[in-house]
């Protein structure tokens, strides 16, 4: 099968509108549910429309109103430090859901902005909390999702805590590889759907000191790059410098 090499390579027109047939239904909600809870799900999903690149899903301070599964392309979330500045706080794939900031307070803490012309599935809240009582499937499944965020918070906490810059954009890059992987995609091939500034922004790094890292990793035959397009020339080595395990590698294409 041809090498899949951008993140956003869903075709709009071939995905399905129930949640049954979706491609990404294994990473999303409805991952586990049974036939007859599928259908009560999908009647409570919206469709949202197309947002281009650059502009908002849901701004900081808005109230929450819906938890998205994002369909196809990729956001980021930012927040306003008390400097003003930006700091963004994650990057988020198909099958990934966006706008759980906001369970705590009911607003939500960080603004999501399209990396990329994207969509998303959208759940009511209201609809969310009655299907999650009635749905002991959905319920778990939420509750599993909701963990599995907390547990990529830590890995970001301890590598911006830990780790030396270099092997932060090692995880990083190792991070996005491995979720490519699941979703069908070639963990070694891809395309980088956010600028390199905001990969700095991210990882607290300098443009300048990333683009060297970049160069170095690139020069001791780790990967290989141009302009965001990534190749991974060294699993092994780039898991080591990631302080990861050794994984076997799967080079299934998407």
């Amino acid at each position: 099968m041809p090498t899949q090499t951008k993140i956003k390579a869903f075709d709009l027109r071939e995905l399905k509108v129930s949640c049954g047939s979706c491609s990404l239904s294994h990473l999303c909600l409805p991952h586990g549910l049974n036939s007859k809870e599928l259908e009560t799900l999908d009647e409570s999903i919206q469709h949202k429309p197309s947002v281009e690149k650059g502009q908002a899903l849901f701004h900081a301070g808005e109230s929450l109103k819906s938890v998205h599964a994002i369909r196809s392309g990729s956001f980021k979330t930012v927040v306003l430090t008390n400097s003003g500045s930006e700091q963004i706080t994650g990057f988020y794939l198909p099958g990934e859901l966006i706008g759980l900031d906001g369970l705590g307070e009911s607003k939500h803490r960080c603004t999501a902005v399209a990396l990329e012309s994207s969509t998303t599935c959208a759940l009511d809240l209201d609809d969310l909390e009655k299907l999650c009582c009635s749905l002991g499937g959905l319920r778990r499944q939420f509750l599993h999702l909701i963990g599995h965020e907390i547990n990529h918070d830590h890995e970001i906490l301890l590598a911006l805590g830990q780790m030396k810059g270099e092997e932060r954009l090692a995880a990083f890059l190792l991070s996005l590889s491995r979720r490519l992987e699941m979703r069908g995609f070639s963990p070694i091939d891809f395309h980088l759907s956010m600028p390199r500034h905001d990969i700095a922004n991210y990882l607290g790094l300098a443009v300048e000191t990333l683009s060297r890292m970049f160069s170095r990793m690139q020069e001791e035959q780790i990967i290989h790059t141009n302009r965001r397009h990534v190749r991974i020339l060294n699993m092994a080595a780039l898991c080591t410098l990631a302080q990861a395990e050794p994984r076997s590698l799967d080079t299934r294409q998407g």
